[in-house]
């Protein structure tokens, strides 16, 4: 058994994959106070939990903005980096069977990664992700936790805080039905419940987050739009993006074990001898 381990290092949060063979094995993620803390103990956990022998290990691969403070091999296993938006590009579209797509990773922030073919290229990004929802919900919920945040937007009602084109036309504009949003937040007042702020607040950051994904693919070919990161598990995903697909004729894919697809893209690049850091 020759294991290629994938480990995607946040600033306290570190996820990891192990790759055997073609079998995506077991993916994990573990928090701590501080990025090696995480990546040690994500380490640790991992290895232990799966079974998994030292020597059964060929290759260590890190990514992520926390690998920048591991500079020497771990646990004396050949290790190495790759870059996170190659690593974002080459997870994403495993298994996904697209030629050309941008890659939307939701994370603190969010990135736009273009796969054409075999050419991976950061097309840009916008700083609106988990830390935006997480910063609105602890100033206006008390709360940052995503569980909870997720739990009391279930019970929200999106039309009574989003202002949407039925209430503003009695009839449908070109191109946008009465559902679509007008203004973001455009109805909210003072008397809105808790529930109906956390559905806007998830509402916005995925919508806006969406729509800059459709922006960033203007003037190009480009119909499919791979979502990766922790935000693919909040469950308005699955009533968002398909609104959305059908006002921008477009596709969004959440593949199987989309929030760790950063850390398989990076086992991927050993395994397909891509560029490594």
């Amino acid at each position: 058994m020759a294991i290629v381990i994938g480990i995607d290092v946040g600033g306290s949060t570190t996820k990891i994959v192990g790759i055997d063979g073609d079998r995506i094995q077991s993916p994990m993620f573990i928090t701590a106070a501080d990025p090696v803390t995480s990546l040690f103990g994500a380490f640790g956990k991992y290895i232990y939990d799966n079974n998994i022998q030292l020597s059964d290990i060929e290759q260590v691969m890190l990514t992520g903005v926390g690998s920048v403070y591991i500079d020497t091999p771990l646990y004396g296993l050949p290790t190495n980096k790759v870059d996170e938006f190659i690593a974002n590009g080459l997870g994403a579209r495993h298994g996904i069977g697209l030629d050309n797509l941008i890659v939307v990773s939701m994370g603190t922030g969010t990135s736009f990664v273009h796969i054409e073919g075999e050419r991976i290229e950061h097309i840009g990004g916008v700083g609106i992700g988990g830390g935006t929802l997480q910063g609105l919900s602890r100033l206006l919920l008390k709360t940052q936790d995503f569980k909870q945040i997720t739990e009391i937007a279930e019970k929200g009602d999106i039309t009574h805080v989003n202002l949407q084109i039925g209430d503003i036309s009695n009839r449908a504009l070109p191109d946008l039905p009465m559902y679509a949003t007008a203004s973001l937040l455009g109805k909210i007042d003072a008397n809105a419940s808790t529930a109906d702020i956390a559905k806007g607040i998830i509402c916005m950051v995925l919508q806006t987050i969406g729509g800059a994904a459709v922006l960033a693919a203007l003037n190009s070919p480009v119909k499919d739009f791979v979502m990766i990161g922790n935000l693919t598990q909040l469950p308005q995903c699955e009533e968002i993006f398909p609104n959305m697909e059908r006002i921008y004729h477009v596709r969004f894919h959440i593949p199987p074990y989309a929030e760790y697809r950063t850390a398989i893209g990076a086992a991927l690049a050993y395994i397909q001898k891509r560029m490594v850091l």
